[in-house]
């Protein structure tokens, strides 16, 4: 398994350099990372609108909220809760809990479709993943399977490391353009952006090391 997890690292990011093909399958991240997004505010008493995800594999999720500080938290769970998504996966994988992240991530991609994502590519990304998803799972040997889950699970903590990179670099190049860092530093006027991006990029390192110590030291 080990191997196999490192060749999966190794391939999620080169693959996620690649114009097109890569920014497909880096998608998987953003749909996560929004979905931190619209499960805090929902948690926070607040609503979803709308969730957009875009080619770049940005993504913009529209919500309303009846406080300051579900403002805050929901602006905060993106790249968390992305990165938190990295480490379940990797711990269920080492567990051999294939299944439950089957379950997981057709979730995702269900309530996404049905309830969130409304503009054009992301709904076609969703049924175009989803529908080889399904295919695989319903085709493929145990042991493919099982490498892909792998590889989706590499995707995602590649993804949420490099994300949270750009953001922190953006932060710094112009704090007004950062997505969620910038969004946290009008919520607080005290903390500017690139506070927030360094947070950011260093909570996805952390959560990224606990991830892979699960696999190494055992």
């Amino acid at each position: 398994m080990k191997v196999q997890i490192i060749i999966s690292l190794i391939l999620a990011l080169l693959l996620t350099q690649a114009p097109i093909i890569g920014k497909y399958f880096a998608m998987i991240n953003t749909m996560i990372h929004e979905s931190g997004h619209s499960l805090m505010a929902l948690l926070t008493g607040g609503e979803v609108r709308n969730v957009s995800l875009f080619p770049n594999t940005s993504g913009v999720t529209m919500t309303g909220h009846t406080s300051w500080f579900s403002h805050v938290v929901t602006s905060l769970s993106g790249y968390l809760f992305s990165s938190l998504t990295g480490l379940l996966f990797f711990h269920l994988i080492v567990k051999g809990h294939y299944q439950i992240m089957i379950f997981i991530l057709m979730g995702f991609l269900a309530i996404n479709l049905l309830f969130w994502v409304r503009n054009f590519y992301g709904i076609f990304w969703l049924i175009t993943f989803g529908a080889g998803f399904i295919y695989l799972l319903k085709s493929g040997q145990q042991s493919i399977v099982q490498y892909v889950l792998i590889f989706v699970a590499s995707l995602v903590l590649v993804e949420a490391v490099m994300s949270a990179f750009t953001v922190m670099r953006v932060s710094f190049v112009s704090p007004g353009a950062a997505g969620d860092a910038a969004n946290l530093a009008q919520a607080v006027k005290f903390i500017p952006s690139p506070i927030w991006g360094i947070f950011f990029f260093a909570q996805s390192l952390y959560l990224a090391w606990l991830a892979l110590k699960k696999v190494f030291v055992l």
